[in-house]
């Protein structure tokens, strides 16, 4: 007898359609997997075979044919053990219902029958909807991801006998609806406030416009002047995700297995922070044979930050350039080509010199002229330039350390200001997230016009500086950042003044 399950699987953060075929016919004990199943799919056999005799039913005992379509895209992971098992029960007179052509199934099994979560729930879910199925039959465990999805049904199940009964019709399950209000209030708080950062206004002022217009920033500094307790507090003053923008970030790590834990709609900004020894392929993603996000598409919508910058490897920090120049990462593999998603800002700290003390006006720096020059060359002059902001952060006076309990501004009084010049922005581009940090060419000639006085003074800086192309339109787009956040129509001088400024600590420290 034939039976056929659909089912979903994964490629990056996009799901693609399986249509699981059973052919169970009497004769010799057989079973055979086809459709290009990877090491993970062909062991589900024993756990299929175990879960379906733990859970009461009958095992085939003739000669059994499972048929994974398309047959030219590889399948991974667990998520067909459940629908390869309901298949296999269909297929043997086990299992009789209209319901198994109106849903697409995941889940992996346990020897006992117990449905585990999978990666992937939410795509998958999607991908049902975008399909026209009536709904998707999921674990429990991934229901408060995959329940964000409009127009289809999620439907939970704990176990291989629960989705039988479904499926038979033996008792109806009321589909998952994810409480966002809910969510939206476990995901509020949480990041430590900026105001509990002591002195370093201009670094905060620096935070403000870099948050404003999703400029990159650098800070440079001697060691334990805060500069990681103001990049963990970047969160705090971003605006709050979108729907639209927490839905894609959730599909990201909704495929990411080392997101660990109940996954659910993701609401917070995201903040990495990798080690400095994480490899290139942890940064970027892929992989040998599951291609899973890396650190930039984790960051994606979020903040990447990056503390002691030339710690890490050069090559992981040169793959960097593609994400910060297009918002996405292309991995090409031999067995797959896939694209992730990986528009973020990046943060980086760093020390002056490799002792740290360079700058540090009571300590004295042991380090010599070429150790310096070396320190300092392992960021390379292409992706520094694609940092709009470099701030110092010097170390703190005795007054600065016993000021009051809160300095400055807290997070939400910044963030009313970064949100304000952020829809300024998006009112320009017609309600588009278009951020001063992306514009093209074309915008800046339309978005960033200059008087007289800015642009002699614009001229001056770039012939005395030496800025490269890139390093004059960072200065712009910073400049507009900074007019938005004045309300301003215009870029004028003081705007220009401010944002060069912001790009001097590449000649004093990076040049000998």
């Amino acid at each position: 007898m034939l039976a056929r399950i659909q089912s979903s699987a994964v490629i990056g953060i996009d799901a693609f359609q399986v249509a699981i075929e059973v052919d169970a016919r009497p004769g010799m004990f057989r079973y055979r997997m086809v459709g290009l199943p990877d090491a993970a799919v062909k062991e589900s056999e024993e756990r299929v075979h175990s879960a379906i005799r733990n859970s009461g039913f009958r095992f085939p005992s003739g000669n059994t044919i499972v048929n994974l379509a398309p047959a030219d895209m590889r399948k991974q992971g667990g998520a067909l053990d459940l629908p390869i098992a309901l298949g296999i029960l269909a297929a043997s007179g086990q299992l009789n219902g209209a319901r198994i052509t109106e849903y697409l199934v995941a889940g992996e099994l346990a020897l006992d029958g117990s449905v585990r979560p999978v990666t992937g729930a939410l795509p998958m879910t999607i991908a049902a909807r975008d399909q026209g199925f009536r709904g998707i039959v999921l674990p429990e465990d991934n229901v408060e991801e995959a329940g964000v999805v409009k127009d289809v049904d999620v439907i939970p199940v704990s176990d291989l006998h629960h989705a039988h009964a479904f499926f038979q019709g033996a008792c109806d399950i009321a589909p998952y609806r994810t409480d966002l209000s809910k969510v939206a209030e476990e995901a509020r708080g949480g990041v430590p406030d900026i105001s509990d950062v002591k002195g370093q206004a201009h670094v905060k002022r620096a935070l403000t416009v870099a948050a404003a217009g999703a400029h990159n920033i650098l800070m440079i500094g001697p060691p334990g002047t805060g500069k990681t307790m103001l990049a963990s507090r970047l969160p705090g003053i971003l605006p709050e995700l979108t729907f639209e923008e927490a839905l894609e970030t959730t599909r990201i790590y909704s495929v990411a297995p080392t997101a660990g834990g109940r996954k659910t709609l993701v609401l917070k900004r995201p903040f990495r922070s990798p080690h400095h020894t994480s490899t290139t392929i942890s940064i970027t993603g892929g992989g040998a044979n599951l291609p899973v996000p890396g650190e930039v598409s984790l960051a994606h919508n979020g903040v990447l930050f990056l503390d002691e910058l030339p710690e890490f490897n050069r090559p992981a920090l040169e793959v960097l350039r593609q994400p910060l120049e297009e918002g996405m990462v292309h991995i090409r593999r031999a067995n797959y080509s896939i694209t992730f998603p990986s528009r973020f800002m990046l943060v980086v700290a760093m020390n002056p010199c490799p002792c740290g003390c360079r700058t540090h006006p009571q300590k004295t720096c042991r380090c010599s002229p070429g150790d310096i020059h070396r320190y300092m060359a392992r960021v390379s002059g292409p992706l520094l330039d694609r940092i709009d902001i470099h701030v110092d952060v010097p170390a703190l006076r005795f007054e600065e350390l016993h000021g009051p309990e809160t300095d400055g501004p807290t997070s939400e009084e910044v963030r009313a200001i970064v949100q304000k010049a952020r829809d300024r922005q998006r009112e320009r581009a017609n309600g588009r997230h278009v951020w001063n940090a992306y514009l093209d060419t074309a915008l800046m000639r339309r978005y960033c016009p200059l008087n007289q006085d800015a642009r002699d003074l614009l001229e001056t800086a770039v012939v005395k500086m030496g800025f490269s192309a890139r390093a004059h339109d960072k200065v712009l787009r910073v400049s507009r950042t900074l007019a938005d956040i004045e309300g301003a129509d215009n870029i004028e001088a003081h705007h220009i003044s401010e944002a060069i400024q912001y790009r001097s600590l590449d000649k004093e420290y990076f040049v000998a």
